[in-house]
């Protein structure tokens, strides 16, 4: 790993001659809309190739449909949100602060009306089958010279099983963790994170031919448990999901998240596949004052408000898992050759 540090006019000078040997996809989550996003203009100066949201795009966290409509015109007419609609394409998925409310999954009762809301805040495309299916995964294909990039967008909220509380007086706590743990994964198999429908899909997808997989999912898959929201709660679904990539010998497969904010690096190697790596890139407005233990990161923490970036180049054919900080400084750099992402 290498580490960089840009400032000023050299900054953008680098980051142009980046963009020119290379595609460059910016992602982030955990942003607030009524706090100052000079994150997003950063970003859209630097003409991303594709930008991602990861989800808590706004912190609605209401009952009310109306108030949930009124947060994202916040976020509309916000000048650094517009600039960044202007200077790419953007694609979306949710985590519980824009879906409803906090850590709510499958039983929020007006997930039919935030989709509604989320699909045409995002200008999703009258034929676009996430109108059609219930929830709002989707895939999209992008192409850079030979590159066939698969963008798989999950929705890990419409479909999601109540979490099991942690139970301070029945449950064991690590003495690694210094704080209050909320959750414990769910010991049986009958829970549900992506929900059937969405395995099903993601299996097909991943059936199809690409060169490149980024995962979208909202929340953490290839950390160590840390008694908080992420894939853990659910060892079952997260052990599915492994061998659903051994069975498709889908390649080039590397994961990006939110929802923690901070950023970190996590890499794990589940038995009989590749090495998977996690990106998580949290939060363009928001932070926290720790970050919580992970066996499973290589980079980071990186405590201060960033975005993350896949640098893909094709002709060192490898990829770079990237942090970069509202002062353009790039905080983590990971090489990845593509030959590495293979079964």
């Amino acid at each position: 790993m290498r580490v960089f540090y840009f400032t000023g006019l050299l900054f953008l000078c680098v980051h142009i001659q980046l963009k020119a040997q290379t595609y460059n996809l910016y992602f982030g989550s955990c942003q607030h809309q009524e706090k100052p996003l000079n994150l997003l203009k950063t970003v859209a100066n630097l003409q991303p190739d594709a930008f991602i949201y990861l989800g808590d795009n706004i912190y609605a966290d209401t009952y009310d449909s109306v108030k949930l409509q009124q947060k994202y015109q916040q976020l509309a007419a916000n000048p650094d949100f517009q600039a960044l609609q202007k200077s790419t394409t953007i694609y979306a998925t949710w985590d519980d602060h824009d879906y409803g409310v906090n850590d709510v999954g499958k039983y929020y009762p007006l997930k039919e009306a935030s989709k509604r809301i989320f699909l045409t805040f995002f200008k999703e495309p009258a034929r676009s089958n996430r109108w059609k299916h219930e929830g709002i995964y989707t895939v999209n294909y992008l192409k850079y010279k030979r590159i066939r990039i698969q963008l798989i967008v999950l929705d890990t909220r419409t479909f999601r099983s109540d979490l099991r509380l942690f139970n301070a007086t029945t449950d064991v706590k690590d003495s690694s963790f210094h704080y209050q743990l909320d959750y414990v994964p769910n010991a049986t198999c009958d829970s549900s994170f992506l929900g059937e429908a969405q395995w099903a899909w993601l299996e097909k997808t991943l059936k199809k031919r690409a060169d490149l997989r980024i995962v979208c999912s909202s929340t953490q898959l290839a950390h160590s448990y840390n008694g908080y929201e992420s894939w853990n709660n659910f060892p079952c679904e997260k052990e599915r999901f492994f061998n659903v990539l051994q069975q498709t010998k889908a390649k080039g497969v590397v994961v990006i998240s939110g929802d923690v904010h901070y950023a970190e690096l996590s890499k794990v190697t589940h038995p009989g596949n590749y090495p998977l790596y996690d990106l998580t890139s949290s939060g363009i407005t928001q932070s926290w004052h720790f970050a919580t233990p992970n066996t499973n990161r290589i980079a980071g923490p990186v405590m201060e408000n960033q975005v993350g970036r896949i640098r893909i180049d094709a002709r060192q054919k490898c990829l770079y898992l990237e942090i970069m900080d509202g002062t353009g400084a790039i905080r983590i750099s990971e090489r990845v050759a593509f030959d590495a992402l293979r079964f």
